[in-house]
């Protein structure tokens, strides 16, 4: 049997990310994203949008800390993952996420409030880190 697991999003963050470390010092960092799809039902048009978990690892964990922020735009190329847990009180859980194995930041906004004076800051415009590092 074949298997391909592969997730492209374009999207804007829901919340900043949240930036930790593993006890073996991995820089995680987590963060919601909101993609929107319009569509037309009977000639009235609609959007729906799903909310999405997503998981970074390692330096570019610390580069979506750094310079990523809610309401910011991004690409995400990664992989769908679920997670399994059991509650104290013994209920189970699961929860579908994906794992980034790169994020672009897309451009700011012009005549957002980041933006300063409506000139983009090079260090944030358009990035892409790649990481060979995944939990």
């Amino acid at each position: 049997m074949v298997a391909f697991n592969k997730v492209i999003l374009i999207g804007n963050l829901t919340r900043n990310p949240e930036l930790r470390y593993t006890p073996s010092g991995t820089p995680v960092a987590n963060f919601g994203l909101a993609v929107n799809r319009k569509f037309k039902q009977a000639d009235e048009a609609k959007e729906e949008v799903c909310y999405i978990d997503i998981v970074v690892f390692g330096k570019q964990a610390e580069h979506c800390g750094q310079y990523l922020n809610k309401g910011d735009g991004a690409i995400i190329d990664g992989r769908l993952q679920q997670r399994r847990w059991e509650t104290d009180d013994g209920q189970r859980r699961s929860k579908h996420e994906v794992i980034a194995q790169s994020v672009t930041f897309l451009p700011k906004k012009q005549g957002s409030s980041q933006d300063m004076g409506g000139a983009e800051d090079e260090n944030q415009a358009d990035h892409s880190y790649e990481s060979g590092e995944y939990a």
